[in-house]
């Protein structure tokens, strides 16, 4: 047996779908900072803060 036939056969489907699930949260994150700090940046300039 060689090392390549020990490795379980993943489906590329899976793999894309996984990428673009893990890329739509980063993308939810990110967008959810930014606009924590653009409304920190908003409080803190009108004096509210």
């Amino acid at each position: 047996m060689t090392a390549q036939e020990n490795k379980p056969v993943i489906d590329e489907a899976q793999i894309r779908a996984r990428q673009q699930a893990r890329a739509k949260v980063l993308a939810l994150a990110l967008g959810a900072f930014v606009i924590l700090v653009f409304a920190i940046s908003i409080i803190k300039m009108t004096g509210k803060g």
